[in-house]
């Protein structure tokens, strides 16, 4: 029998069907800086050097984790490309970088049309909220490393700051207060732990008296882009450090913008843990400092801001529909 690259489980018709059903989606998200379409070899892109004086790159990579595996028993595919986008957004933004363009990469086990746009329907839709381009990816089919129904993701986004508005925390002190912004759920940390313990004993399909949605729909709430109050607080006052509560959680993230010899003073009765957060700690029977640990519990953004600047911050946030919560401060 002839062998061949199909009968070996790469599909290269299936390959070429992705990118003709994922061309318009990404033009959707292409502002007059790109100068390339998609299926050249490399994605371009022009910078206005004239807007900066001393422009700096900032660049991050992520991907979405496990997060990945709910959205496979659910079958849905169209929000787990918001995740990564705006995860991705968020961990620039927090520098202080304006977000510019996107790539994705996506490896499959085989590679589906359908579900591939999907996916890349999500990161042309965050694109776009974040006034973000998807310039370019790549799309792999790799039989016997994934399985057939399954994929990963992962990707890149660059930006631009100004390097004397670079936010890095070396301006953080003693007495500076800690303001919270809510997380929209999960976001794309912590769901190693929060499948191992809910998915022994609950489906995805079922439905609990505190939580609006099924657990599924839960735990597949959209990462939160916080790009938004990030530009809205950073652009009127000297916003001492930001904090994007990821991997780690609340003091493991925020810990990494406070100078040594400083320490974080956090008031966990500040705000009550989300209902999804207490579903997972009791079905468990998670201990608090592993919670903390593992999970944001509410909080995806942090600011740190000089105590007299506290009540602009309330006020600012509002305009753009967050809410600061004051919880704790900086010893």
């Amino acid at each position: 029998m002839e062998s061949t690259y199909k009968a070996a489980g790469v599909d290269i018709k299936a390959g070429e069907e992705t990118v003709d059903k994922i061309k318009e989606l990404a033009k959707s998200t292409f502002n007059r800086n790109v100068l390339s379409g998609i299926g050249l070899f490399g994605a371009f892109y022009e910078v206005d050097l004239n807007k900066y004086k001393n422009p700096v790159l900032v660049s991050s990579v992520d991907g979405v984790g496990t997060k990945l595996k709910v959205a496979f028993m659910m079958d849905k595919h169209d929000t787990v490309g918001q995740d990564l986008v705006n995860h991705c957004v968020n961990d620039i933004a927090v520098c202080g970088a304006e977000p510019q363009y996107f790539l994705d990469y996506l490896a499959f086990g085989k590679l589906n049309p359908d579900k591939a746009a999907k996916i890349i329907e999500g990161f042309s839709v965050a694109c776009r909220q974040n006034g973000v381009a998807l310039i370019g990816g790549e799309t792999a089919e790799m039989p016997g490393l994934y399985d057939a129904e399954e994929y990963d993701m992962s990707g890149t986004i660059v930006g631009i700051v100004e390097k004397e508005k670079v936010i890095n925390g070396s301006n953080v002190s003693a007495g500076n207060v800690l303001v919270g912004f809510k997380s929209n759920g999960l976001h794309t940390n912590g769901y190693s732990l929060a499948r191992k313990v809910l998915f022994e004993k609950h489906k995805v399909t079922d439905k609990f008296n505190d939580l609006e949605l099924t657990l599924g729909e839960e735990l597949l709430r959209v990462h939160k882009s916080y790009l938004p109050v990030i530009t809205a607080l950073k652009t009127v006052l000297n916003i001492k450090a930001f904090s994007h509560i990821t991997g780690g959680g609340i003091i493991g993230n925020t810990k990494r913008v406070v100078p040594k010899g400083l320490s974080l003073k956090i008031d966990w009765n500040a705000w009550e843990m989300p209902a999804l957060f207490k579903l997972i700690q009791k079905t468990g029977n998670i201990a608090d400092d592993e919670m903390r640990e593992v999970f944001n519990i509410g909080m995806g953004l942090i600011a740190i801001v000089d105590k007299n600047d506290v009540d602009k911050v309330k006020s600012i946030s509002a305009r753009v529909n967050e809410t600061a919560v004051i919880m704790g401060e900086v010893v």
